[in-house]
């Protein structure tokens, strides 16, 4: 997904909220920390801020870092010197914008003699599939087929499912999945995704808790952004959404 949340900010205000008659159960994860990064800018995302109307060539999961993405993930190779130290595993999306982001900071993060962490790819963390609609900016979609259009725009993003594609619950439960997944294999590790934010939004959503009722506006994921949650041994804590700080200490920006 490359244009179905946007926006920046340090900290969203968005707090998912029980059916009414309860607040949501907290969900038992034995992670030490959960860190994730969205990928720096793409060349989809620059094309789709420029509203173009006819779709991109190629395949999502084939679309590069743009210059200004590769500087976002030398920033974020700052940051990861700093923290390498709190981290015990990386997991990764396997699409090219995430790996690009991961190896810019790898790289940058090794030179400054950090030791290598252990990679892993999981498809998973994939971003949002769009189905007939991928690398569709909205005015492409929109003049394709209005109908299609006018569907997105009534269900919102977190349950429209474009034809062959995925909604963002549908990527929520994947990811909840794959959370599920990764307690059981690392409790009491520290943890560090790479992924776009569709992914993040829905970790998000799934570490809310059981019952979290679907968020009405999707909190916005900068791109190469930092999210954070802590452990405590029982469960994990949101303690930063979207940070930027890294990027403008280093005179960078997000798009």
């Amino acid at each position: 997904m490359t244009d179905a949340v946007r926006g920046r900010g340090e900290a969203a205000p968005w707090r998912p909220e029980g059916e009414p008659g309860g607040a949501p159960l907290p969900v038992p994860n034995a992670l030490g920390a959960l860190w994730a990064v969205r990928h720096g800018q793409s060349t989809a995302n620059v094309a789709f801020a420029e509203a173009g109307a006819a779709p991109l060539e190629g395949r999502d999961r084939d679309v590069p870092l743009s210059g200004l993405g590769q500087a976002q993930a030398r920033a974020l190779g700052r940051w990861l010197v700093e923290y390498a130290g709190q981290l015990d595993l990386v997991v990764c999306s396997p699409y090219v914008r995430a790996r690009q982001t991961w190896q810019l900071m790898a790289g940058y993060a090794v030179g400054e003699g950090v030791a290598p962490l252990p990679l892993l790819m999981d498809e998973r963390l994939r971003d949002r599939e769009m189905g007939v609609f991928e690398l569709y900016p909205p005015a492409a979609l929109a003049a394709r087929d209005p109908e299609e259009a006018a569907r997105r725009e009534r269900l919102g993003e977190w349950f429209y499912r474009p034809p062959g594609g995925e909604s963002l619950s549908d990527v929520a439960l994947r990811v909840r999945g794959f959370l599920a997944g990764l307690e059981r294999a690392a409790p009491g590790r520290r943890v560090l995704l790479v992924a776009h934010d569709a992914a993040v939004v829905a970790v998000r959503f799934a570490l809310a808790g059981l019952g979290a009722a679907a968020p009405e506006d999707v909190p916005p994921v900068p791109n190469a952004s930092l999210s954070h949650w802590q452990g405590d041994g029982r469960r994990l804590s949101l303690r930063l959404w979207g940070g930027t700080a890294h990027l403008a200490r280093e005179g960078d920006t997000t798009a």
